[in-house]
């Protein structure tokens, strides 16, 4: 019973948009450009939001990275070590020994080959040197071979396990496991090949992440005993420890100790970095709500605009039409007869506007990770709440334009010229 009633107002509101584009198109400007607005920043932070976690993964939630901040030159050495040691297996078996909720933890040595056999014509993959556990701290898959194990770690055996990039650049797609590597002058054998993991394609503050698909991975006995840097002379004893914390504990608060022992052991020389990716993902995530939050207000500026717009063109659209509304009043019509027809009319706008608007951020979200390289994620969420919301400042802004509208007196209403 209701719907068909609704059908007469709904046309006539179809009649009065399309009898006059160029102004029902201005008045939905507001609206396009708000909601636009509205999906296309949600899209931003949403995209944002997915790398960030996609990066924390890489990462691993419940890790913490202890980095050596390496000597750029003797001078800067000479002055660390006046002071501090540098990173050594001190601070590793100190950071184990009293550090609570600590799962695993790996020191790792890693190296730039100057050479490597097979030749390749890709970048020379790097070289690190870990603790067996390396797998488990990281969740790393292995789809060829196996992870080397204690007893070649112990023994310094001549061992490694391949990046998938690093593997088909040296020994291209087939089986590698048995085959040998050279990196400077030292051959090492492949027991394994580790599945292709996530790589970081954008600079995030705080992240920083190796691409364990071109990295050849030894026995860190092995990297520590039969490779030499040339520039050994400017290393740390270890560039990096590798720690995994028990699933429940905190990992800001571990990181905490962790720091409290390197900056005592270190006599607070700022020479190591720590990240926390627990840490950075909360940050970014305050971040990005306070970006998330400013962009909703000022799209919500431009769908107040648009709202004031169709309010204006809905009160003289109330004026031009005074002798129809008088008509439809002399022949029966009651007033919420008039305010639906006003509102559904505002509505329509409002809808329209909107509809255009989310092609409009669609298309503009997808322009942005085209050219910027930056990535968007369109969710169904951003699109409900942008439609929603101007479907509300349709409504809202057209009810004093329908009230206006049905208290004109019938009589004085027809009369008018």
């Amino acid at each position: 019973m209701q719907i068909p009633s609704v059908l007469p107002e709904l046309w006539m509101g179809l009649a009065s948009l399309l009898a006059h584009k160029l102004r029902s198109l201005l008045t939905m400007l507001g609206m396009i450009f708000g909601v636009g607005a509205v999906v296309a920043m949600l899209s931003i932070t949403a995209g944002a939001q997915q790398e960030m976690v996609r990066y924390i993964d890489l990462l691993g939630v419940n890790n913490i990275i202890v980095e050596a901040n390496e000597a750029v030159d003797r001078d800067q050495l000479l002055a660390n070590r006046e002071i501090s040691p540098g990173l050594t297996f001190r601070d590793a078996r100190a950071i184990e020994a009293n550090t609570p909720n600590i799962e695993a933890m790996s020191p790792r040595k890693s190296f730039s080959p100057t050479s490597v056999l097979p030749p390749t014509e890709q970048d020379v993959p790097s070289l690190i040197g870990v603790l067996p556990n390396y797998i488990d701290i990281y969740s790393l898959r292995m789809i060829e071979g196996r992870f080397f194990d204690a007893d070649e770690n112990l023994h310094s055996a001549p061992v490694c396990v391949l990046g998938e990039t690093a593997k088909v650049a040296l020994l291209g797609y087939g089986s590698a496991v048995g085959k040998y590597v050279k990196l400077n002058e030292v051959w090492l054998r492949v027991v394994g090949v580790m599945a292709p993991a996530a790589t970081a394609e954008a600079d995030i503050e705080g992240l920083d992440t190796d691409d364990r698909n071109n990295m050849v991975i030894a026995p860190l006995n092995t990297v520590m005993r039969r490779f030499e840097d040339n520039n050994s002379y400017l290393r740390d004893e270890i560039d990096g420890i590798f720690i995994r914390v028990k699933t429940g504990a905190d990992p800001i608060e571990t990181a905490d100790v962790v720091r409290a022992i390197l900056t005592a052991t270190h006599n607070d020389a700022g020479d190591f970095a720590l990240t926390v990716p627990a840490g950075l993902l909360a940050q970014q995530r305050q971040q990005q709500f306070i970006f998330k939050v400013v962009m909703i207000c000022i799209a919500g500026i431009s769908l107040l605009v648009g709202g004031i717009g169709i309010m204006n063109i809905m009160l003289a659209t109330v004026l031009e039409r005074t002798r129809e509304i008088g008509i439809r009043r002399a022949i029966g019509a009651r007033q919420r007869d008039i305010v639906r027809q006003f509102l559904i009319e505002a509505v329509l706008i409002s809808i329209v506007g909107g509809l255009i608007g989310i092609a409009a951020g669609f298309g503009g979200s997808k322009v942005i990770a085209l050219f910027a390289g930056y990535p968007t994620v369109v969710s169904v969420s951003s699109i409900v709440v942008a439609f929603g919301v101007s479907v509300a400042v349709g409504l809202l802004f057209g009810i004093y334009p329908a009230v206006q509208a049905a208290k004109l007196d019938p009589i004085e209403a027809i009369r008018y010229e």
